[in-house]
């Protein structure tokens, strides 16, 4: 595609999937009738089935708390429908979603399969106390742990969790239990939940600011954030410097991390995100992950994966650790897109020796819907999709052609510092005119302008929905449908190339 043309301008003819668009909502305000008996008591709340969506934008401002991420947005989205690639609003305004809940609808809003799967679910054991079995449970463990297999060589159990955070926790429990250590080793700009055990391994100050002192957080190293790289090295030449700096806490007893005498570490794991997500979906060089796993195993410190945001098939691999040659995890934690985002469900891979029923036994960890019917199911059925689909070839080969599409724009926009990406987790990294110095305002105007829902391509107008990470919160991440077709990736590049061209108009 070429996408050196007038903002604006039509570039194709595409048309995106018609939603089923809500009739109009009428803003009467209607009140129940008070029994004269009870005149004097307060008078009953006004119906919100009727109200526009100002209406209830003003009542959210009032009942509902800000602590989620819904005031990101300088003005909070109302979406009515989707499908596959889209989100719709209550217009019917199609707005091309990028970075699909996070990365946790890999597989494509309202896929049928999935949702069929539900269905049937809901129909034959809707609810389940999770201290009871049912068959998907144990067919669902079976084809994660057997994934496990083909795809490290590694034995072990499954156990599941409802979020990811909470399958954090039980990574730490298991760290815990096996060495009788808390402290851990993280990476700067890893993000690993806002619980209070996954917000002390997560490097943000700003999750811990508010909720007092955190005696166990994490000992946190820099990442290999070759664009930025915290060292001042290139890495055609750093010959891997920054895990040179890691081991040389280990050379001897006066460095901090290693008693020579004992053959002891003070930490029990080091979490890891094989590309970092929340940090701006950065990269690792190559070999980067294989030398640090041998310092690891060589200390008998834990390695845990962390899948969460980067596993089912995100990076063209079903876990994302499996690009590193050799590299073995000692435990994975996964969640987001095992549903397709259809119901909560996450887990905890661990090899056969820190997960025994000697060593976890019943009751080590448990939440009331943890494995529930209705995930475990959807879980399986994205599993067996999984199985059947040939997304090990399709998703590096539709991400290196989003990638040259990113490619292209850099060359019109030197805003743009750095591209790059592992299948469809890729990144745009915005700047200033200098396409080095972070500009968090040119990333943030451009995330509210997909928003409004005002591009015009092709006669129609439409929105996008992205995501900003990052360390300077000036990184667009894109985490698009595995599904995603090339005809919706050329309007992607399109839509970015308007929201770009806006937003430094505007900034």
């Amino acid at each position: 595609m070429n996408i050196n043309t007038t903002p604006g301008e039509a570039v194709m003819d595409f048309t995106p999937p018609t939603p089923v668009v809500p009739e109009a909502i009428e803003t009467v305000v209607t009140t129940e009738s008070i029994d004269p008996a009870t005149s004097a008591a307060a008078p009953q709340a006004p119906s919100t089935e009727t109200m526009s969506e100002q209406e209830l934008l003003d009542i959210e401002s009032e009942v509902c708390s800000y602590g989620d991420t819904v005031h990101y947005a300088e003005e909070p989205k109302f979406f009515e429908n989707c499908e596959g690639s889209y989100l719709y609003d209550g217009e019917g305004t199609s707005y091309l979603d990028l970075q699909m809940w996070y990365s946790a609808v890999n597989l494509g809003y309202a896929n049928q399969r999935v949702s069929d799967a539900l269905k049937r679910q809901i129909d034959k054991l809707p609810q389940l106390a999770c201290q009871y079995l049912h068959k998907e449970k144990v067919q669902l463990a079976y084809k994660i742990v057997n994934s496990v297999v083909k795809g490290f060589g590694a034995k072990g159990r499954v156990h599941f969790n409802v979020g990811g955070a909470n399958a954090v926790e039980d990574a730490l429990k298991l760290v815990r239990r096996h060495t009788g250590k808390s402290r851990m080793l993280a990476f700067e700009g890893g993000y690993h939940g806002r619980s209070l055990g996954a917000s002390a391994i997560t490097s943000s100050y700003r999750y811990r600011e508010n909720f007092g002192e955190f005696g166990d957080r994490a000992e946190f190293v820099p990442y290999p954030y070759c664009f930025r790289c915290p060292y001042g090295k290139q890495v055609d030449s750093c010959e891997l410097f920054c895990v040179q700096q890691i081991e040389r806490k280990f050379d001897h007893e006066y460095t901090g991390w290693w008693n020579p005498k004992t053959n002891k570490s003070e930490f029990g794991a080091f979490i890891i995100e094989p590309m970092q997500g929340t940090g701006g979906y950065v990269p690792a060089p190559k070999g980067y992950f294989e030398r640090l796993a041998k310092i690891l195993k060589e200390r008998n410190i834990l390695l845990i994966d962390d899948e969460i945001q980067m596993g089912f098939f995100r990076t063209g691999k079903l876990w994302a650790l499996e690009h590193m040659d050799g590299v073995t995890p000692d435990a994975m934690v996964f969640g987001k897109a095992l549903t397709n985002g259809m119901n909560p469900l996450s887990g905890i891979w661990a090899k056969e020796e820190l997960i025994t029923p000697e060593k976890f036994g019943p009751g080590s960890t448990h939440s009331t819907f943890s494995s529930n019917s209705l995930g475990t199911a959807t879980g399986l059925e994205v599993m067996k999709i999984f199985e059947e689909s040939d997304y090990e070839i399709s998703v590096p080969k539709k991400g290196e052609y989003f990638l040259g599409l990113l490619k292209e724009l850099q060359q019109r926009h030197p805003e743009i510092g750095d591209v790059d990406g592992v299948g469809l987790a890729l990144r745009m990294e915005m700047c200033e005119a200098d396409g080095y110095s972070p500009s968090r305002e040119l990333a943030d105007r451009m995330f509210q302008i997909g928003l409004e829902g005002n591009l015009k391509v092709d006669g129609q107008r439409m929105g996008l929905v992205l995501d900003i990470g990052g360390y300077c919160k000036n990184v667009v991440t894109l985490a698009p449908s595995l599904e995603i077709s090339y005809d919706e990736m050329d309007l992607a590049a399109k839509l970015l190339d308007l929201v770009i061209t806006q937003a430094k108009k505007e900034i």
